[in-house]
């Protein structure tokens, strides 16, 4: 971790930027890709981490840009299976202005437009940016792949580090890189489920249905809230899907073998967990409080999701 310090970042290079939401979208999300070659970052981040663009200029007080974090879109060993070409996936944020505090002006609705995400997506090829990083040392693969099964749980570009477990999973390498001839494809079972608000705003769903097409062992579920299901069933979020298709997912869950990993909004746990627990499937993935012991599933508060209930070393968590 931590191989380039924020206050000091290195300049790579953009070698890639391009829309990864499929067809029309009112979302506006890049997959870009950096060549990180030369600097300290070539080759030693994993899939899984994140690291840090520092926005040029300075902000309201005339201060330098602090660092924003960026998930690793890539699998360990790179776009190009050398270490050297890492991606993200970057949604622009665009939003009226709202009040965040007392000195606020409720009146003022101007268009608010994301300093860092809009500097990434509006980047071109070959244009420089000033990165650090890699961050995170928890949101990754285990050292013995094929130990362990697995369930990817996403909203939105929470999306991103599974992109890079599965070409690291199933894809590999390109041939000819020298990380090639090493790979295997894993011989585990593994399911993907994607949550966005419409289809439109599904993120590289093109690669993900190519990979389970060729692929018994990996399984892609994509889930829409606001739009009606295929079999005329109202839109679902990712823990409504997972509790209404539960049989093909239980003895997954049941599996001393089994990983979760939960990526996404902050809240999106909230629902999983609730799901777990009201189908008691929660043992060896959560640790409940005693204080919620009497309490049905269905009636913990995210408050108390937050404060009394945690994940253990076989969920690993993360949101934002």
């Amino acid at each position: 971790m931590h191989a380039v310090l924020p206050t000091a970042p290195v300049t790579a290079k953009v070698v890639q930027s391009r829309l990864c939401t499929k067809g029309k979208s009112a979302s506006y999300v890049r997959h870009v890709c950096v060549d990180v070659s030369g600097t300290p970052l070539e080759g030693v981040w994993q899939a899984g981490q994140s690291f840090g663009v520092v926005p040029p200029g300075t902000d309201a007080n005339g201060k330098p840009h602090k660092v924003r974090l960026y998930s690793i879109a890539s699998p360990t060993y790179g776009e190009d299976g050398d270490g050297k070409v890492l991606s993200t996936t970057c949604k622009r944020l665009l939003a009226e202005r709202e009040p965040q505090g007392e000195k606020d002006d409720p009146a003022d609705h101007r268009l608010f437009v994301g300093v860092c995400s809009n500097h990434v997506c509006d980047l071109r090829e070959g244009d420089p940016v000033a990165v650090a990083g890699p961050n995170g040392k928890r949101f990754l693969l285990p050292a013995d792949r094929d130990a362990h099964d697995y369930l990817f749980l996403a909203t939105g570009t929470g999306v991103a580090p599974f992109r890079g477990f599965v070409h690291e999973l199933f894809v590999g390498p390109p041939a000819g890189s020298r990380a090639r001839a090493a790979w295997r494809p894993t011989r585990s079972t593994v399911h993907l489920v994607m949550g966005t608000p419409y289809s439109s705003d599904l993120i590289y769903d093109e690669f993900f249905r190519e990979v389970a097409a060729a692929n018994p062992g990996f399984r892609y579920h994509p889930v829409v809230s606001r739009e009606a299901r295929p079999d005329g069933g109202k839109g679902e979020y990712v823990h409504h899907y997972v509790d209404r298709t539960l049989p093909q997912f239980e003895s997954l869950l049941r599996s001393e073998r089994t990983l979760i990993y939960v990526c996404g909004l902050a809240g999106m746990q909230v629902g999983i967990f609730q799901a777990l627990a009201a189908r008691n499937l929660h043992g060896g993935f959560l640790d409940v409080h005693a204080d919620l012991a009497s309490v049905p599933a269905a009636e913990w508060t995210t408050e108390q999701v937050k404060r009394r209930v945690h994940a253990t070393r076989r969920c690993m968590l993360e949101v934002y």
